[in-house]
């Protein structure tokens, strides 16, 4: 059974950093995709970053340029570096896999399409 653990997160100033994590064994191989959401409220999700097995990343233009989605697979972790965080960066953080070869790995896919979802974690930017 995939369950990612998520860390990190927490509260900052506006132009700070944090960095998320989300860890499983299996991302140690190549298969799954991983994407990272955030849930302001209303329990709908905007994805944020998505990670492909080989690397591959692709963002959303509200995190282009500021936030870093990385993987070290001898670690079986996948990170979110956020740097220049804003106020409107406030919200709780979803990593989600998926291991469906059939389905793109890039920004933009539904969160249903996401089996496997990691636990949330906040990250509260004040002013």
């Amino acid at each position: 059974r995939v369950e990612p653990v998520q860390s990190g997160g927490g509260s900052v100033q506006s132009g700070g950093s944090l960095r998320l994590s989300c860890s499983e064994t299996a991302f140690s191989s190549s298969d799954y995709c991983v994407a990272w959401f955030r849930e302001v409220g209303g329990g709908l999700r905007e994805g944020v970053a998505v990670i492909g097995g080989d690397g591959t990343t692709t963002y959303a233009m509200s995190a282009k340029g500021r936030f870093t989605v990385s993987r070290d697979n001898t670690k079986s972790t996948v990170y979110l570096q956020m740097d220049s965080l804003k106020p409107e960066d406030t919200a709780v953080y979803y990593c989600a896999a998926d291991s469906n070869p059939l389905l793109p790995c890039r920004y933009g896919r539904d969160p249903r399409d996401f089996g496997v979802w990691g636990q949330g974690t906040e990250v509260t930017v004040s002013s």
